[in-house]
């Protein structure tokens, strides 16, 4: 909830709703989702994976999220994401079951650039480096865009998941693939 606007910025609020049992229907929190611009949801799924901020992308909602907006390519960008994402939670039952074998081609590539996009998803934060060690990273919304594009084109398809975790650039995860390949050869 934006409070006031300024020349130099604004004042917003940022509030915290109790989800009970983690269903988002339930119809307290629904009815309150109804009148915020922009929601994020916190997800145990995501971090008992160790991925951290743990913000579920399908469940986290934004109005901002318009071509009109955000430009063209952050839109198309932002949805493929979500669509890879959301392909990927509906094989999860498959593949637990039948295993990756069982899925087509096209579903193998779908599952392993969202594993990426999941791990990449994941962000060295300057706050968190006491508790981490990890150095924080600032990364442009720009390069951000660049990146998930690329994962989406299959630009880094030859590269492991583990290299896109806790990575702020792509051109880390890039080296950290390197240094992973140079690690298993020797």
């Amino acid at each position: 909830e934006r409070i006031t606007s300024t020349k130099t910025g604004s004042i917003t609020s940022v509030q915290a709703v109790y989800v009970p049992a983690d269903d988002l229907t339930d119809p307290s929190p629904a009815t309150t989702f109804s009148h915020l611009d922009a929601t994020v949801v916190l997800s145990r799924d995501i971090a008992s994976k160790g991925i951290y901020p743990a913000i579920d992308p399908l469940d986290s909602t934004s109005r901002q999220l318009d071509p009109l907006v955000i430009g063209e390519q952050h839109y198309n960008v932002a949805r493929g994401v979500q669509n890879v994402l959301q392909r990927y939670k509906e094989l999860k039952d498959i593949i637990a079951i039948l295993g990756m074998d069982e899925l087509s081609e096209d579903d193998k590539l779908t599952v392993a650039r969202a594993r990426k996009i999941e791990r990449f998803l994941s962000q060295p934060f300057h706050v968190a480096e006491v508790f981490t060690g990890a150095p924080g990273k600032y990364v442009s919304l720009k390069e951000t865009i660049s990146s998930f594009e690329g994962i989406l084109n299959g630009e880094y398809d030859d590269m492991p998941e583990q290299a896109f975790y806790m990575c702020g650039t792509i051109e880390e995860a890039i080296e950290k693939a390197k240094e992973m390949k140079a690690k298993e050869a020797s």
